[in-house]
């Protein structure tokens, strides 16, 4: 029964924070381990791939719609081989362009990155210290004038390139994404918007790539319980996040995310000196 709690709870824990700007990978290493909860089943990379499975369900259920469209468009511009003035071609096509750094970067490093941060927990403050002081400044300098049918491959590209920052566990690849569009001049419901479609491929190609650990491990009786509810539960809570970042953003700042980050990271610093 404790592992089917603490799955879930690290379930809502993966869903909440992969879609709000405060960072999922630095929850997902920290929370467990000042709870105490170190069952190794729950820190591995099998319970990972169906954790990132539940957050890919929810972003699918939200932008359906969008997903059947832009595919359909996407396909249609290879076909025809030109963009042909369709701003649905045009943002297939920038989708494409800005998943490129992410997927060859996160295919190189993602692995030596969790390791090493899992080993050296107080790097994580100082990262989500950073990543509040790169949200602070989208919304300082950040025009915030633009739809994203206005959206330019060069604001692509850097937002693209901006995510492989999300490597570092406390930037948040939410957070980091939102913050480039936002310095492109994206407005903030726009930046939101794209960076969770930009979502969509990338995490759906790292749990593919990561699923190859099921095939030779397969979960069973608790185990398999465990992960059918982390996945559940990722999904709901990553459905729940989403719906209400796009809506908060439409009439309100980052200031709530960037407070919240800074707290954490003093909470979590102050824990980890005094253990």
């Amino acid at each position: 029964m404790d592992l089917l709690f603490h799955a879930f709870v690290i379930g809502a824990i993966q869903g909440l924070t992969e879609f709000l700007p405060v960072s999922s990978s630095a929850h997902l290493i920290v929370v467990p381990q000042l709870l105490g909860w170190h069952d190794p089943f729950l820190n591995s990379a099998t319970f990972d791939v169906m954790l990132h499975g539940g957050t890919l369900v929810a972003l699918l259920v939200y932008f359906w719609r969008d997903v059947i469209r832009l595919v359909g468009a996407g396909w249609a511009a290879v076909r025809e081989r030109t963009l042909a003035g369709d701003p649905d071609r045009r943002l297939a096509a920038m989708l494409f362009v800005s998943i490129i750094p992410a997927a060859l970067l996160g295919v190189a490093f993602e692995s030596f990155f969790d390791t090493y941060f899992r080993d050296n927990l107080l790097l994580i403050p100082v990262i989500m210290v950073l990543g509040a002081l790169l949200l602070w400044a989208a919304e300082r300098f950040g025009r915030g004038v633009r739809s994203l049918e206005r959206i330019q491959f060069k604001d692509a590209l850097t937002i693209g390139a901006a995510q492989a920052l999300a490597l570092f566990p406390g930037t948040s690849r939410s957070g980091v994404t939102i913050a480039a569009g936002l310095l492109r001049g994206l407005t903030r419901e726009s930046a939101a918007r794209f960076a969770f479609l930009m979502g969509i491929p990338v995490i759906g190609g790292a749990t593919l790539w990561k699923m190859r650990t099921l095939i030779g491990d397969p979960p069973a009786g608790d185990q398999l319980g465990a992960l059918v509810v982390g996945m559940l539960s990722a999904a709901i809570f990553g459905l729940l996040a989403i719906s209400f970042l796009l809506r908060y953003l439409r009439t309100h700042d980052l200031g709530i995310f960037i407070a919240y980050r800074l707290v954490f990271a003093a909470v979590v610093a102050i824990l980890l000196l005094i253990r």
